[in-house]
Parts: C-alpha cells; structure tokens; sequence
C-alpha cells in the first residue's frame, strides 16, 4: 500500500510538471515585467492558491458531478474516510468519470498533433500537422462513436463523454485567448497594471491545471493522493518559474513528452471505462518513461547544436 502511494505520488508530480511546463514558461516572461514586490507576492499567495484552492478544490468538484446523488461534504467525508454506501456510490461511478476524464485529454492531444506548432520529434508529426484540417474531423467521429458505444452501456456514460469534449472547447477557448492576452502583458506600451497581471496569471494557472487534475485520476481515485502529488508538482513548477524556467524552455522536447503522456492517459481513461483494467504503475511508468525519452531527445539535440556552435580549432 504504501509502495503503491509513493509510485503514484511520484508519477502524478512527474506529469504536473511536464504537462505545467507552458504556464511556467508564461509565468516567467509577465514575471519579468513586473517589480520585485509583485513578484514575491504572486509567488507567495499564488503558490496557496495553486496548491490549494485549484489543485485542491477541483478533485472533489469533478467527483461530486460524477456523483450528483451525494453532497460535497459527503464527497469530501468519502475522500478521507471512506467506507459504506458511499464507497459504493462512488466505485459506480468511475467509468463515467473516467469517461469524461479520457475523452477531454484525448482531445488535448489530438488538438497538439493536429493543430499546434511544435517542435517535431518524429516526420510523422510533422505529416500530420499539416493535415490540421481532420482535427475536427476525427474528434467528432471518435466523439459520435464513443457516445453510440457508452449509450448501449449506460446513457450517463454517454452524457460523460459529450461534457468531457465541452470541458476540451472551454478549456482550449481560454488558452489560446491566453496566448493573445500574453502579447498585450509583454508589450512595454501596455496599460495593464501588476494587479491585472497577477490576476491574469492565477486564472492561466486555473485553466492549465485542468489538465494535470483530469489526467490525475488515470493514477488514482484517491483524492488525497492527487491533492498531494500535484501539490507538490505546481510546488516545483513554481520554483522552476523563479530559478530560472529559461534552462528548462531550452529542452524543446518537453511539450512533446508531455502531451504524447496526456494521450496515452486518455487513451487509458476511455480503455477503463469500458472495463479494460490495468495495474497503478501503468500510468506512472507510462509518465516517467515519455520524460526520461523526450529529455533524453531535448538534451541530444542542445549537444548537437553546441557542437555547430563550437569555434573550429
């Protein structure tokens, strides 16, 4: 039990992280632009708000609407004390949790292949995304489908898997008008005050935690451990943001690591739904080896090109 907590700890730090490694490196740049003092006081109040209000928060919310039948206090009473029929309640619902979970983080990464520029790691890539087009065009049969074979299963499963695709449009709207709003931020003509800075950074921080929390529960229905494992990852991520997250944008790979993780955790979500079953290392180790590849690739190609770099002697 405890072995099992501690891989489970590891791997969900492991994916916060990587998949929180574009809103460190957004952090970092509105960061720059603002003075010392406000800086310290967005690190400080933010790293609470991360870590507890988001991160802490958000598990029990998305367990209470897979489960409308019980109260969040009940939920909450469940998360550190479970036992009884609300166990049972809950042990019901997880194919329709993790329906909803699989289906947005399938989403997340098909929108990455498909539509986003990136580094390629592999020709294929880059093949696909110039096909950008058959995004939605695969996403909505893959969606069309998945509700046809969850309705003969459950109808809610199917309800599941329509608000996971709503939860992937919300989400994606608010980051790519983040993408947008962080131009006007670096603009030294800008108006915004640090206020609104800071304000703008913990809603950003809002909806890229989405992510981690979602794919969190292809680790584990524990909500104790989810709190703490991306805890402690929004924890270093913040501590990456002020010791220098320009070493970690270096590792072009990174992006790559972590969404090709979020559509293997995707993939698991919607496998489980249906019945398949898997062991808790699984989505750990599935993690932990797409980082140690993708960093493996990010360090081989700076080595490649100091070697370009390097005066002839």
């Amino acid at each position: 039990m405890l072995i099992s907590s501690i891989v489970i700890i590891v791997g969900l730090c492991l994916f916060e992280i990587i998949s929180s490694i574009d809103n460190a490196i957004i952090n970092a740049h509105v960061l720059k632009t603002m003075p010392p003092k406000y800086r310290k006081i967005f690190l400080f109040w933010g790293i609470l708000f991360a870590v507890f209000v988001v991160r802490g928060v958000l598990p029990f919310i998305i367990v209470w609407i897979a489960n409308p039948q019980l109260s969040l206090v009940q939920v909450f009473t469940f998360a550190f004390f479970s036992g009884g029929e609300i166990e049972k309640y809950v042990a019901n619902s997880k194919p329709i949790l993790l329906l909803g979970g699989g289906v947005y983080l399938l989403f997340v990464f098909l929108a990455w292949l498909f539509l986003e520029e990136k580094k390629y790691a592999f020709l294929v890539e880059h093949f696909i995304h110039r096909q950008g087009v058959w995004f939605y065009a695969i996403s909505s049969i893959s969606l069309t489908l998945l509700i046809y074979f969850s309705a003969q299963i459950n109808p809610l499963l199917a309800v599941s898997a329509s608000i996971g695709a709503t939860a992937f449009f919300i989400s994606d709207g608010f980051k790519k008008n983040a993408e947008e709003q962080e131009t006007k931020l670096l603009n030294p003509n800008s108006k915004l005050g640090v206020w609104s800075k800071i304000i703008y950074l913990e809603v950003l921080d809002a909806s890229f935690s989405i992510d981690g929390v979602i794919g969190a529960f292809a680790f584990t229905l524990s909500i104790p451990l989810i709190i703490l494992g991306n805890g402690l990852g929004a924890f270093v991520v913040r501590e990456m943001t002020v010791r220098g997250i320009d070493k970690i944008a270096k590792l072009g790979y990174l992006k790559n690591g972590a969404m090709y993780s979020i559509g293997m955790l995707g993939s698991l979500m919607i496998l489980e739904s249906f019945g398949k079953e898997y062991p808790f290392w699984i989505a750990p180790l599935n993690t932990s080896a797409l980082l140690v590849f993708f960093t493996y690739l990010s360090f081989k190609e700076l080595k490649l090109a100091e070697k370009k770099t390097a005066p002839i002697k």
